[in-house]
Formats: C-alpha cells, structure tokens, sequence
C-alpha cells in the first residue's frame, strides 16, 4: 500500500482509480450495501426512456472492484445482491402502477411487490459476481476480469430468460436502442451481445487502477480503455453501413390502420362502459383516409374487446363493422373455449374477424404473465390475480404463423411475449412480419411501455422482420426490419396510426438461425479471451500493491 511519503503517489492523477479502489475495498456495513445499491439504480437510470449511458462507467466500475476486493466468495455475492436490488427496484418500479388501478383492493400490495421483485431478480447480478469471483481466483489479468465478468452478466441474463418461466426485461443492451446504428450488432448476437458490450465497456476504466509494468507507463495503462472505445466506433459505423444499405420497401396491396383508443385501465372493464369502448374503437377503425389510401385490414390492442368471445355473435358482427371490405379487423380479446360451464377455459386471444363477424382465424397467448394472468401454487397463495375475472387464463399452444387474406404470414405475440429473444417465431414455418398487441395502460405513464418499446425494437433487428405494435395507451408504432421506427404514436395519446407494411429483410439475420448457438459462442469468445489476451501488467495484483508502480 503506497504511504504517504511516496512522492504522494496515491494522490497524483494516475494513482487516482488506484486511490478510488482502495476506499471502496475499505467499506463495510450499511456504506457498502448502501454504495452498491446506488450503483445499481445508477445503471438503471442507463435504461430508456433515460439513456444515461456515462453512469454505467462509475455503475460497472465500481461493481468490478467490490467483487475483486472481496474477501471471500459471501462478500462477491452481496455485492452483486446489493447491486441488483438497486438495479431492479428502479428499473421495474413501474410494476407498481399496476397495483394502483384498483388501488383500494390492492395498491397495499405494490411496495411489497417491487420490494419482492428486485430481491429475486438481484440473485442474477449476485450469481455473475460469485461466478466472476470464483474465475477470478485464477489470478487473471485486469484485463482478463473485465472480460469475465461481462461474459459471466451475458449469461445470467440468459438465464435469467428461462428461470420460472423466465422474465427478459431490460436485458442490459436494451441501453443501446436509442441509435439505430448501435442496435444493428443485434442481428448477429442478439441483445445478448449488446449487453456484454455495454458491461465491458462501462467496466473497463477499472484497469486504470492497476499496476503498469514494462515500458509504456501510462499509456499502456489506457490502452484497454482505448481500445474499448475504439470497439464502440467498430459497432456504430458497422451499423451505419448496415442501415446505408437498408431500403424502404413495403408490402403492395396492405395498408394498416393501427387503433390505439387510449381507454384507462380502470374505465376499462366498466360494465356501464364496455360498449362505449367498442364503439369509439368502431368511430375510429372507420374515420375516413386519404383517397388511395384506404386501410385493407386495422388491428385493435390486446383485450381491446372488454368481452368474452366463445363464437360468432351479436359482438363479433358489431366488431366486424370495423373491417374494411374485403379486409379484417385483428382484434384482442379474452376468449372461451370447451363444452359447458365447468370445462371452458379462459384464454387470452388474436382474432381475425371478417366484415361479416365470422372468426377466420385465433391465436392465444402461450407465454402468460403469472399473478396477472394466472395465480402460481392458487391452492396456497391467498391472492387473487390482477386482470378483471376470478377465472386463471390458460396458456395456448405455442408460437403460430398465422396466414390471413390480403397479408403475409405474421406471428402474433401478445404483451410481454415480445421481450423473448429468439423465441417469437416459428422456425419451420416462419413469418414474414410480427404483430405485437398489447394493454400497458397498466403502467400509467411510467418507463414500463418505454422499455416494453425498445425490446419490440430490438425483435425486429433480431429476426429481420418488421414490427407492428398496438397498444390501448400507447406506445403503438410500425417498426421496420432494422429496428427503426417508421410510424408512432406516443404514450397516452388518442389516435390511428396508417401505414404501409415494410418488407423483411432479404436474409435472415444470424441471431434468427442459430439463437442460443450465437450467444453461446460469444459467451465463449469473451471467457476464452479472458485468459488468452497479453496482460497490460503483472498477474493477479494483491490489493496490497495497488498503490505501487
């Protein structure tokens, strides 16, 4: 440890990362705990609709090096814990809105319920920590720790993916959708591989506060942090390329009219109101378009029907009105299905209705959002769930393609299921666009439907499809094969949106053939390198030494 007659080393600017990180490792208590769950909420504040990319360097940073210090496997832990919890409790807060739309029954629940959400979702950051740590041990170079750790976040948040059914959210490159040039890497690692760009980038200035040996002295010092963000300049004049090729075709023939009515969540199953609903999305559906311009087929939200559906009816000839002729209206809705009382189940749909009311064609959501949709382990929880009716959803088969006149296959994905990287198409029968309806009028004006915005944009990239979104509040838009937004219509605004269907790209991106492949191999990449890269200076640096040159 440098004393304070050595040229006043630990105060001079090239000692000061070094400085830094010796206070940190001398934390303990409440500080440290309180210090990583500032960090965490700072790399949350990264996310959209904020875009606070510069607090992820001193977020990641400062992680890194309370993992290094650590004296133990328990101590890297906690700190990734600590970490998490701050990182979710911000970055989901807007779950909470969700329990104040019947606030008097449940709002009691949502402190509780974000409290309870970050706790959990923390075990993943913790998990990276202690697995960083135990690699650690290996004696790695700086360098080498940087690399671990974004390969060892990268895979957690993989996992992170599947765990109870899993729950994607704000995967970490979801920070990098504010560029369209930046977002394009995605179509051949996915968003995985924009997270662990994003974490090693931020994470790198940890180097600074090693020992340099050899020649070179301060420059070799900043040539990882150089070389960092010479890798950021590859990515963003890469995706520039892309986009320069990219072209601006749409489908002949299809022209869309997206319905968001901006109906509040707590009017909505209203049973004095639940026909005005219907007929102010019919007014809408039907308002007059530009000569030539007419919609051949307008797309209602999820649910946008506040009734249950078990066949042709009185509703679905009413709903059918919004059909253009010789087109459809897709609507959301909660449907029926079975033979009498006891055995219909209750399931969460797409229906494609005809200008006659007839149903051409149902999907129904496979992947469903537990204590919302349905209740885990009802027998034992006394809860009930947060969407109207007593009655759990029950799940649909799966992913589909579904084919409908006068448009090109599309894969329907209802709500969250768009937050699944990889899985929102069928391989063996794929589509051509994909249609994500969904009802965050839950979440107010929040940074939910933001976030929920940006990971449907980040589908698109992944599978070279365009993207049609329709939301009851908003964020409803059409996003185009790359990610790029081509029409939109914003939070809490009433509107239609008209638009032409872009075209997908003409090849399939990697990330859309080989998914769990790719990310697979860059998580190897990045370990692999970890070990095998030259180090900036001597092997597994004692904290003890941090202050010497």
């Amino acid at each position: 440890m440098a004393t304070k007659g050595e040229a006043g080393t630990a105060a001079s600017p090239k000692h000061r990362w070094t400085h830094l990180k010796i206070r940190l490792a001398g934390l303990t208590g409440w500080r440290r705990s309180a210090l990583l769950v500032g960090l965490g909420v700072a790399a949350a504040m990264a996310l959209p609709p904020v875009y606070g990319l510069p607090l992820l360097i001193p977020a990641f940073v400062g992680l890194l090096w309370a993992v290094e210090t650590s004296p133990g496997p328990g101590r890297a832990f906690s700190a990734g814990w600590w970490f998490g919890v701050g990182h979710f409790a911000a970055g989901l807060a807007w779950i909470s809105f969700a329990f104040l739309v019947d606030a008097p029954r449940y709002g009691w629940m949502a402190p509780f319920a974000v409290a309870g959400m970050a706790a959990g979702m923390a075990l993943f950051p913790a998990a990276a920590a202690i697995l960083g740590y135990l690699v650690f041990e290996r004696r790695l170079t700086a360098l080498g720790r940087v690399l671990v750790f974004g390969a060892m976040w990268m895979l957690t948040e993989w996992v992170r993916g599947w765990v109870l059914t899993g729950f994607p959210w704000n995967l970490l490159g979801t920070v990098w959708v504010f560029s369209d040039a930046m977002i394009q890497l995605a179509a051949l690692t996915g968003v995985y591989g924009l997270s662990l760009l994003a974490v090693v980038a931020a994470a790198m200035p940890a180097v600074l506060a090693e020992p340099v040996s050899g020649g070179g002295g301060e420059r070799n010092r900043w040539m990882p942090v150089l070389a960092a963000a010479g890798v950021l300049a590859l990515v963003w004049a890469g995706g520039e390329w892309r986009l320069a090729g990219a072209g601006n075709d749409t489908v002949p023939g299809v022209r869309l009219r997206l319905v968001q009515p901006n109906i509040p969540q707590n009017q909505k199953w209203k049973r004095e109101l639940r026909w005005g609903h219907v007929l102010k999305q019919l007014e809408m559906s039907n308002r007059p378009a530009p000569p030539g311009r007419s919609p051949t087929h307008v797309i209602w939200a999820e649910t946008a029907v506040p009734f249950v559906i078990s066949g042709p009816s009185q509703l679905t000839r009413a709903v059918g009105r919004a059909a253009p002729p010789g087109g459809m209206v897709i609507v959301g809705a909660p449907r029926t299905a079975g033979s009498g009382e006891a055995s219909k189940e209750l399931f969460n749909s797409v229906l494609a209705i005809d200008s006659q009311g007839r149903i051409k064609d149902v999907y129904d959501k496979h992947h469903l959002v537990p204590f919302g949709e349905y209740v885990p382990l009802r027998s034992v929880l006394p809860v009930g769930k947060l969407t109207a009716g007593r009655q759990d959803f029950s799940p649909g088969p799966g992913i589909r393609t579904l084919v409908l006149d006068g448009l090109p296959p599309f894969s329907p994905l209802i709500c969250y299921e768009v937050i699944f990287p990889g899985r929102v198409a069928e391989k063996n029968n794929p589509p051509q666009w994909l249609l994500n309806l969904t009802n965050d009028a839950w979440f107010g004006f929040s940074s939910g439907p933001y976030q929920h915005f940006a990971a449907a944009r980040l589908r698109a990239v992944e599978e070279g499809l365009p993207l049609v979104r329709v939301a009851n509040t908003g964020i409803s838009g059409v996003i185009d094969p790359y990610g790029r937004v081509v029409r939109r219509l914003g939070l809490g605004q009433e509107g239609i949106i008209d638009s032409p269907l872009p075209v997908e790209t003409a090849y399939n991106p990697p990330f859309s053939r080989l998914g769990p492949w790719m990310t697979g191999l860059i998580f190897i990449m990045a370990f692999g390198f970890g070990f095998l890269l030259t180090p900036i200076g001597p092997l597994g640096e004692d904290l003890d030494s941090l202050g010497e040159d």
